[in-house]
């Protein structure tokens, strides 16, 4: 399903939120939450095409995409922040 340009920043700022909130360090703020989504949804994206996973095409499944990509970019970065 190919989503619009309004429906990636809903998707990147649920999903940069979810990430924040079950990575437990709270989010970055708005802006910063929604790149963090939208950049999770690629990586969740290409991590999913290389395992061979799909989750469907509707906005529920791009949100979990997103989420996973999401927390898996906030792990990386908070491992970047400690060192």
């Amino acid at each position: 399903m190919q989503h619009g340009l309004i429906a990636w920043l809903i998707i990147g700022a649920i999903a940069g939120w979810l990430a924040g909130v079950l990575v437990k360090g709270g989010g970055f703020g708005l802006i910063v939450d929604i790149i963090v989504g939208i950049v999770g949804a690629f990586i969740g994206g290409w991590l999913a095409r290389v395992l061979g996973i799909s989750l469907g095409g509707g906005m529920i499944a791009s949100i979990i995409t997103a989420v996973i990509g999401a927390v898996i970019l906030l792990f990386i970065i908070r491992l970047i922040k400690r060192g």
